[in-house]
């Protein structure tokens, strides 16, 4: 019997070296694509915390209120934007990190990822090295929290005086510095397209090509590609994608109009996605009807 199963084991091992070895000879794309057909795609469902960020930032909702929310709601995970801590842009006491991650598991939720807001295009070398400090700080957050992700912008764009060039190459030397940092901490870095710098996939793509790390990817922002037809921009980056943003809208050619959120997972799966979509609203109106009104139109398109 024990020799049986040990050939069972050699099998099955053996079975996933072409895997392996494809993973090592094509680019993230590829590899992402051929781990989707050997497993399959997997989404599952988590709230980003700026949908709460007018209750969070008046002080009407606090954030174990907001994670009581999303646990009754039926989310899968959260996504605690770093803004909405104590004290942010510091890093929150490790007490109350500590007993927000036990909330978190005690409800049956995971935390699919933090984030901070960076600006590493501006002209100041102070202020961006006081920006990388941030990351690094946040990223010892996201450890405790056990969230496997960090959040990150480009920044706003090419400062006066300077050109396109200059600026994405500060930009990507300040996320090579983070994601070296981060990786030595257990979490991965990435990269939000949010109409700025990074306003088409090409753009967001030229600067992940040049940070080759495995613990680096996107945070594909579905509302922040507008300069051309959305779900063919979102589909470039999809292959890329270790976290998102679905939100209401999409933008055609600076137009906006409501996501087609069959269309947008369908290329998740296309993608071989396996992960959190985390959901966000934008805009007036009461955040606690409308995230639940955009948990169950996605639920549904999910099927």
């Amino acid at each position: 019997m024990r020799r049986a199963i040990d050939r069972r084991s050699f099998l099955a091992a053996s079975a996933v070296l072409p895997l392996a070895t494809a993973v090592r000879r094509v680019g993230a794309g590829e590899a992402r694509r051929a781990a989707g057909s050997a497993m399959g795609p997997r989404i599952r469902l988590s709230c980003n915390f700026y949908t709460f960020n007018e209750p969070l930032q008046a002080g009407t909702m606090t954030l174990e209120e907001a994670i009581d929310f999303c646990a009754e709601l039926g989310f899968d995970g959260v996504d605690l934007t770093g803004y909405y801590f104590p004290g942010y842009p510091e890093a929150p006491p490790e007490t109350y990190v500590h007993e927000t991650k036990r909330r978190v598991s005690r409800l049956g939720l995971e935390v699919s990822g933090t984030g901070v807001r960076n600006d590493f295009t501006v002209a100041d070398p102070e202020k961006r090295a006081a920006d990388v400090a941030l990351v690094k700080r946040w990223v010892g957050v996201a450890a405790q929290l056990d969230a496997p992700m960090l959040r990150v912008f480009a920044g706003p764009g090419v400062p006066e005086g300077h050109t396109r060039e200059e600026t994405e190459r500060q930009v990507v030397g300040h996320l090579q510095e983070c994601v070296a940092y981060a990786e030595r901490h257990g979490v991965m870095i990435v990269l939000q397209n949010h109409d700025d710098l990074l306003k088409t996939a090409a753009e967001v793509l030229a600067i992940r090509e040049r940070v080759p790390s495995k613990w680096f990817g996107l945070n594909v922002d579905v509302g922040s590609v507008r300069t051309g037809d959305p779900y063919e921009e979102i589909a470039r980056l999809a292959p890329y994608a270790f976290t998102w943003q679905i939100k209401e809208s999409v933008y055609r050619r600076g137009v906006e109009e409501k996501a087609d959120l069959r269309r947008v997972f369908g290329i998740l799966r296309e993608a071989g996605y396996r992960g959190y979509a985390p959901l966000e609203i934008l805009g007036p109106g009461d955040p606690r009807s409308r995230i639940q009104r955009f948990f169950d139109e996605a639920r549904e398109a999910l099927g």
